[in-house]
């Protein structure tokens, strides 16, 4: 099983910016479809950001003009650009295979974002 290294997370105010990174611990992201994932208290996981590999990105309409995945072009790192953050978007950010697969995969320790009116 693969697992992901989350990092970058932070405490920041209202309408500031975060990037987040993500790596295979061991391994390679390649061209694999990836997804950034967030769980905020007392919620589901949810899928917030999604990138195939080959071009094709989604995003949930909550974060859509925010946030911006991407990847390196050595295929070892994801990325997440957060602009404009907002208080609802606090929660543990994680990133995994998208759709996420227990056999393929665990979930890492995520990084926390906190973000203050």
């Amino acid at each position: 099983q693969v697992q992901f290294v989350e990092s970058g997370g932070g405490l920041v105010q209202a309408g500031e910016s975060l990037t987040l990174s993500c790596a295979a611990a061991g391994s390679m992201i390649g061209l694999a479809a990836m997804a950034w994932y967030r769980q905020a208290p007392g919620k589901e996981r949810e899928w917030v950001a999604q990138s195939s590999g080959r071009g094709v990105i989604k995003y949930v309409d909550a974060v859509k003009g925010r946030f911006t995945i991407s990847r390196d072009f050595a295929g070892k790192t994801v990325y997440l650009q957060m602009n404009s953050l907002k208080p609802e978007d606090t929660a543990v950010y994680y990133c995994n295979y998208f759709p996420f697969d227990m056999r393929r995969s665990s979930w890492g320790q995520g990084t926390q974002v906190t973000v203050s009116s």
